[in-house]
């Protein structure tokens, strides 16, 4: 009952800023005081709202190149079968001529869907540096409040505390400064 009638004659005499300047501390304080913090990046990486987007554009595109691969199957499964057909009626050299020009054919298309797969591997390693850049400045600032001169990762590090860990609230801080990265 004291402390009630105490926190009713104080709340008029606080600043009206106190509340959110505390938040914002708290939130700051959020974060053990180390010298040294680890953090798991490919977790960070693929949790994160960026990661995920990666990811879900990566399926897409890879799914794509999979319905173009059945379908591009499925055409020359039918063109060898009617090649196999036309073997009788054609003479030795002419069906070893065709059969040339479609194992060439093979072999283009062969390269081609694989320089697909390379280029998508490509994008995937291209937005893990655009997110490791506009990682920085985060991982930066978390090394300032927790007092940090090093970032070392998680599976790098024989044994530690977990509460040197910052994966988790890296992750956080690195969706509400850079999202998805979509933009």
């Amino acid at each position: 009952m004291k402390l009630r009638a105490l926190l009713i004659c104080l709340l008029p005499v606080l600043p009206l800023g106190a509340v959110p300047v505390f938040a914002q501390q708290q939130a700051e304080r959020r974060l053990v005081q180390s010298p040294i913090l680890t953090i798991d990046s490919d977790r960070v990486f693929t949790e994160s709202a960026f990661g995920l987007r990666v990811a879900d554009d990566v399926e897409t595109q890879s799914a794509e190149i999979s319905a173009e691969n059945r379908l591009i199957e499925a055409d020359l499964k039918a063109e060898e079968r009617k090649l196999t057909d036309q073997r009788s009626k054609l003479s030795p050299d002419a069906f070893s001529g065709l059969a040339d020009a479609f194992d060439e054919k093979v072999q283009k298309t062969r390269a081609s869907q694989a320089a697909k797969g390379r280029a998508l591997n490509e994008l995937v390693e291209k937005e893990r540096h655009v997110f490791l850049a506009a990682a920085g400045p985060v991982l930066e600032q978390m090394m300032r409040e927790a007092g940090a001169a090093v970032i070392l990762e998680r599976r790098s590090v024989f044994v530690s505390a977990n509460a040197i860990d910052i994966t988790d609230e890296a992750i956080e801080r690195l969706d509400a400064s850079v999202g998805s990265g979509k933009n």
